[in-house]
């Protein structure tokens, strides 16, 4: 459930700023990875900014200029060892996704650098996205920790990316790059580092001259087209519980924390 109070965690910064609201991820030390404080926020600010007459559009960054977001911080999986650890928290963040995805006001996710793992799963629901040519996107967890997306979350891929460019960003750990994202119809621009957050100002403070019920209704129809194609959340249950209980997982996860060497089992 979302909070009840303003978040005061110094990791996500708001502002409103001629009636577009600003959420910056800002752990740059971390590369922004993502803390549950910080999902905490996000859905906090989706929750109330709703049905706030004063904001018209939302832009989410990366502070820091290096990484939009690298993913959700590593540590925060040191303590799962069961089945419910792993489908609890997928389902955490199909809920939190799945609330941006349905934001009814227009959203623009600003990339620059790493936008990989959950930020990549946050950056594909926004209504619009713009980089510079520093982005890299993807989810090489092929390569780290051996998990898997939620079937949700992987059909979001498939609908930005096709089949066989889905396959290539979750089996080779493939990661896109600014140049080819824009290629792909990724990202709807590109802009040079220095006057990003300029441009997507504009872009942004635009829509408060755009018919609003126009704006929500077009969204909520797209949302209803794609969604009417997805499966039920719970379709991918038995691969999450598989590859998050796995010994590859769990050795992954000891690597990250402890530094310590490991190879690929398959069990």
């Amino acid at each position: 459930m979302a909070q009840t109070s303003r978040p005061t965690t110094d990791s996500v910064r708001f502002s409103i700023d001629e009636g577009v609201a600003w959420l910056g991820f800002n752990r740059p030390q971390s590369r922004n990875a993502m803390t549950w404080e910080m999902y905490n926020a996000l859905e906090y600010y989706c929750d109330t900014l709703a049905d706030d007459s004063g904001v018209h559009a939302l832009v989410l960054y990366g502070v820091g200029g290096e990484a939009f977001v690298a993913g959700t911080d590593i540590t925060q999986f040191a303590h799962f060892d069961k089945r419910e650890d792993a489908i609890d928290y997928e389902r955490r963040i199909d809920r939190v996704v799945g609330k941006l995805e349905r934001f009814p006001k227009p959203t623009l996710a600003m990339i620059e650098g790493a936008c990989v793992g959950g930020g990549a799963a946050l950056a594909l629901v926004c209504d619009f996205r713009y980089a510079t040519a520093s982005m890299k996107f993807g989810v090489p967890i092929a390569k780290t920790l051996g998990n898997t997306l939620s079937i949700t979350n992987v059909s979001r891929l498939l609908e930005m990316l096709g089949t066989a460019r889905t396959k290539e960003v979750l089996m080779m750990a493939r990661l896109v790059n600014g140049e080819e994202a824009l290629a792909l119809g990724l990202v709807n621009a590109l802009f040079d580092q220095d006057t990003i957050a300029f441009e997507v100002k504009a872009l942004a403070g635009a829509f408060l001259a755009r018919a609003p019920l126009t704006l929500q209704a077009s969204k909520a129809l797209i949302n209803r087209v794609r969604e009417a194609g997805r499966l039920s959340p719970d379709a991918g249950d038995d691969w999450v519980g598989i590859c998050y209980t796995s010994e590859d997982f769990g050795a992954a996860v000891r690597k990250f924390v402890d530094k310590t060497p490991f190879e690929w089992s398959g069990r």
